[in-house]
């Protein structure tokens, strides 16, 4: 009998602009619906993605969305309610090489039509000035005081030490609008450093990788430093997550953006980025497994314990190494080495100056 020998299969390696195109090509026409407001969700944050990195293969995106370009001022007066999705689409296309003047036009009409004084956020509204900047056009109602709110916004650091994602996206996408994602000095006062230090603090305890790239990506854009340790993990949890082609017809539920934020920041941090994308098909978006999440588990330890060692001493490190699983404490103890903010971020998250009554009496 003769041997057999079984050649592996080797996968063709695409070169930067073929995988950009491929990944385009997926959002533009394999994952939804082009009517469907989480197309323009997906396909507003990669172009933006790959706009805001400046990489030289970024031309290869335009020729999917070529026939959606040709539609925008139809699309625009049917669903005016989505002209930040919209603007932002066509913004980006336009800088990407697709330039057929259709933004200054979209951009002078939404600004006429005031479609920001419809806007109830302050960071709606940042987003809408800085589309129209983009193409010189001046909103009917200046509003002087924004760049202020946002900034106080931004500087109430205890806001950030609790757990509230909502916050922290937001204090995230304030420094993206007020940087013009990293091409401007944000002017951000200290304590808004600190507050992104304390979102990237509750991330870090959480496992959350993408919103632990967003604010490495909003300090990046702040000229601040990055901790080093999370710089490491967030890389960790870039190779980990993978891509792979999906025959299924139902719009699709995965860490498409989770994958899309650490493409970002590797980007921005001039690693590669857009990694394992294959050459053709829908594509799917998977992190890597979760490790590192402690919030529930260190939530519950701190709920439970009594409020006269719940400040930052060497009784509640006692306690604390006693009461989490080693593995967690660890995790903590990473958390403590990766910057100087944490020992006041641990003050207001413990909450020991809000301790229930109740409470008090316990162990």
């Amino acid at each position: 009998m003769s041997n057999v020998v079984v050649l592996p299969i080797r996968r063709r390696t695409m070169d930067p602009s073929d995988r950009i195109a491929a990944l385009a090509t997926c959002f533009a026409t394999g994952r939804r619906r082009q009517e469907d407001v989480f197309w323009l969700k997906e396909n507003a944050e990669l172009l933006n993605v790959l706009e805001t990195t400046r990489l030289p293969e970024r031309g290869a995106a335009i020729s999917a969305y070529e026939p959606f370009y040709a539609s925008l001022i139809d699309r625009f007066t049917f669903f005016p309610q989505y002209y930040r999705f919209l603007l932002s689409i066509c913004l980006d296309l336009e800088d990407l090489g697709l330039d057929g003047g259709v933004g200054a036009r979209l951009a002078a009409r939404a600004a006429a039509d005031d479609l920001p004084g419809a806007e109830l956020s302050d960071l709606q509204r940042a987003e809408a000035r800085r589309l129209f900047e983009r193409r010189d056009v001046t909103l009917v109602q200046v509003d002087p005081g924004l760049d202020d709110r946002l900034r106080a916004f931004a500087a109430r650091t205890p806001t950030f030490a609790l757990p509230n994602k909502k916050a922290a996206y937001e204090l995230t996408h304030i420094v993206f609008y007020l940087s013009e994602y990293g091409r401007r000095d944000p002017r951000l006062p200290q304590e808004a450093l600190t507050s992104l230090h304390y979102a990237g603090l509750l991330a870090w305890i959480d496992g959350n990788a993408d919103l632990l790239a967003e604010v490495s990506v909003a300090l990046r854009f702040a000229n601040a430093g990055v901790p080093a340790i999370w710089e490491t993990w967030l890389e960790q949890q870039r190779h980990g997550a993978h891509v792979r082609a999906d025959d299924g017809h139902a719009a699709p539920r995965d860490d498409y953006h989770a994958w899309m934020m650490l493409s970002w920041h590797a980007a921005l941090s001039g690693r590669p980025s857009f990694p394992g994308v294959p050459d053709a098909g829908r594509l799917t978006f998977h992190s890597a497994p979760q490790t590192g999440s402690i919030l529930r588990e260190l939530s519950q330890v701190l709920y439970q314990m009594d409020g006269r060692d719940r400040g930052v001493s060497e009784g509640m490190r006692r306690s604390l190494r006693e009461k989490l699983a080693p593995a967690s404490w660890e995790w903590l103890c990473a958390a403590e080495a990766a910057t100087p903010a944490f020992g006041a971020f641990f003050e207001t998250f413990v909450r020991a100056e809000h301790m229930p009554a109740r409470l008090l009496r316990r162990i």
